[in-house]
């Protein structure tokens, strides 16, 4: 991640004070630069690029209606100026940062005078474009109640198809110095009506309500469309163009935000000015809210095993521990037994210490296991067994204390563990052979715990079964996250994914070790499972399938149903089962039981593969 925006030499002068004042850094204040003779018009200050022409600069009396006032997080309201100029990259809407409540109200008439600025929101290290606005502003209110500017319509026909421009070479990748061309490219769309009075028809939910009451749609119905709904990012150059965020203007206590999940309709006119945010980029604030209107959309369930296959699952339970309510136990056991069919083998992603986060020094999971397990019997399911290996403390990544790990459970009327010197966490297993077979040195056993691609991250957890006579290696995984990744909104295109470089490494170390299984055993059966943490069609998944060791069985399902995670609306791979090439035979399932829904036990999908080995 960069520490500055890159800037290139068309920008003006203006550009560099304000990156020396910290301006584009994401502050709100700035050097005060001198007020402007002429008269300023609102399209005068958006410019026909994503920085302000008068960006550092005074500005007096610039005038426009109040098309919407925001009381909560970054106080301030949004003024448009009725009079357009006949320039299609100028947007005629501009943000005021009162910093106080604004005593403002829509419909009034304002004259403002302040600093033009431009804020990042997170910061410049987000690569998050900038917000052009007035900082400072003193405010006076000509007349009120008047008409509002006609919104424009964001709608399947305007948006257009490709996503963004390429970034300047010569300015480290960025597109802020590059003159909007709001017909050939999306981005360049949305910024030209930043800051107005914006509104768009009847429109699918791609993504669900979120705790932070917002939710995403989709004004192009027809486009990567999911078989549930969604909207389906199947490569990086499928963006998906008509996603757009929603949210609302009026507080939660004075008007409760709806409950959304995928495939459901936000009907009606939604209306509101056009922000941009650090959570999701260009999202519209509404100040008309649409109705939802609720799909059919219900959680999955998958097909039980057969008496002769073996079910192997994968499920990241999102921070669990004992402190977590009964409750979430409850419904991820139910999860297991009724929409998972009780696989014979479940590997866990993100099961905390005894005491969760709190950071004492406590490596154990036992009492997070006993009670997960319990829950899974009191509904219905086996008496699972676990196997796992505790990390070192705030070793692994996560949250700090809670010390996440992998663990193996499996169902011992099914299947068997074969317990073999049990590793500890600094001590890697290796392979060797027993009988002319393939078997671990350690299991369980991790993985290459002192190669530097695991350093605070989970180490892969490898562990050996018997099912049916017929020996199964299961390598249980939790890649590193994507943190530090710039969005796709990104004021670098294509964005900057730091975070890809480690998973790289980590995939490497994965395929080394499969590939020394298959080397004493070319006929083993060898699956990799878990949260991943990138796409099907990333330079991570090649790395694991290098060789031809490991196949990403997601990509048996037609494209429509490859996802396990919505993300900004868009419907994602993150989790993932890969086989060896012994593993020839088998029926996979993306079991989509919270990706896609506001009440989620976690927010992945569990994947389940049936095979006979």
């Amino acid at each position: 991640m960069r520490s500055s925006h890159p800037r290139s030499a068309a920008v003006s002068a203006l550009v560099a004070t304000a990156l020396a004042t910290g301006l584009l850094a994401g502050t709100a204040d700035a050097a005060e630069g001198t007020a402007s003779a002429e008269p300023i018009h609102i399209h005068d200050i958006q410019g026909t690029t994503r920085i302000s022409p008068l960006n550092g600069k005074q500005v007096a009396d610039v005038t426009g209606i109040v098309t919407g006032v925001r009381t909560y997080g970054s106080r301030g309201f949004w003024m448009q100026d009725p009079d357009a100029d006949d320039n299609d990259a100028t947007s005629e809407g501009v943000f005021v940062f009162t910093s106080s409540v604004p005593t403002v109200a829509v419909g009034d008439a304002v004259k403002v005078s302040g600093l033009v600025g431009e804020y990042v929101p997170g910061g410049a290290s987000s690569g998050n474009q900038s917000v052009t606005q007035i900082s400072k502003p003193v405010v006076t209110v000509v007349s009120s109640g008047n008409a509002l500017p006609e919104a424009t319509a964001i709608n399947e026909y305007n948006v257009p198809a490709e996503y963004a421009p390429a970034g300047d070479p010569a300015a480290a990748g960025s597109i802020n110095g590059l003159t909007l061309e709001p017909s050939r490219y999306a981005l360049d769309f949305y910024e030209s009506l930043e800051g107005m009075n914006v509104k768009i028809g009847t429109s699918r939910v791609v993504g669900a309500t979120d705790p932070h009451a917002e939710l995403w749609v989709t004004v192009k119905g027809w486009e990567n469309t999911a078989k549930r709904g969604g909207t389906l990012y199947g490569s990086y150059e499928s963006q998906n163009t008509g996603r757009l965020q929603i949210q609302q203007l009026a507080p939660l206590a004075q008007q409760p935000f709806p409950v959304a999940n995928v495939g459901d309709k936000l009907t009606g006119t939604t209306e509101g000015p056009l922000d941009f945010n650090q959570f999701g980029g260009y999202t519209l604030v509404a100040r008309t809210l649409g109705t939802v209107k609720a799909g059919t959309l219900a959680p999955e369930k998958t097909k039980a095993q057969a008496a002769n296959e073996l079910a192997v699952a994968t499920y990241n339970v999102e921070n669990l521990d004992p402190s977590d309510p009964q409750e979430k136990f409850d419904n991820l056991a139910k999860a297991v037994v009724a929409n998972l069919a009780s696989p014979d083998i479940l590997a866990l992603e993100e099961i905390q210490d005894d005491n969760g986060a709190k950071n004492d020094g406590t490596v154990s999971a036992e009492q997070t296991l006993t009670k997960f397990t319990a829950a899974i019997a009191a509904a219905g399911g086996p008496a699972y067994q676990w196997r796992t290996v505790n990390p070192e403390n705030n070793k692994d990544g996560g949250e700090p204390g809670g010390n996440i790990r992998q663990v193996f459970l499996f169902n011992p009327d099914r299947v068997s563990f074969t317990d073999r010197a049990a590793g500890d966490s600094v001590t890697p297993t290796g392979v060797t052979q027993v009988d002319g077979k393939a078997a671990l040195t350690h299991s369980p056993g991790r993985i290459d715990p002192a190669n530097p691609a695991w350093a605070d991250s989970r180490k892969p957890l490898a562990g050996e079964f018997v099912f049916k006579g017929k020996t199964v290696f299961v390598i249980a995984n939790h890649f590193g996250s994507k943190g530090g990744d710039e969005g796709l909104t990104s004021v670098h295109q294509p964005p900057v994914r730091s975070s890809e470089a480690k998973r790289l490494l980590q995939a490497q170390a994965v395929n080394g070790f499969v590939k020394q299984l298959l080397a004493a055993d070319k006929h083993a059966s060898v699956l990799a499972v878990g949260d991943i943490n990138d796409f099907e069609f990333s330079a991570t998944a090649q790395a694991l399938e290098d060789g031809g060791a490991l196949y990403s069985a997601i990509k048996s399902l037609p494209k429509a149903e490859r996802y396990s995670y919505v993300y900004q609306g868009n419907a994602q791979v993150l989790d993932q089962i890969l086989t060896s090439p012994a593993i020839k035979n088998f029926t996979y399932d993306s079991v989509h039981i919270n990706a896609e829904f506001s009440a989620q036990n976690s927010d992945h999908d569990p994947q389940v593969l049936r095979f006979h080995p």
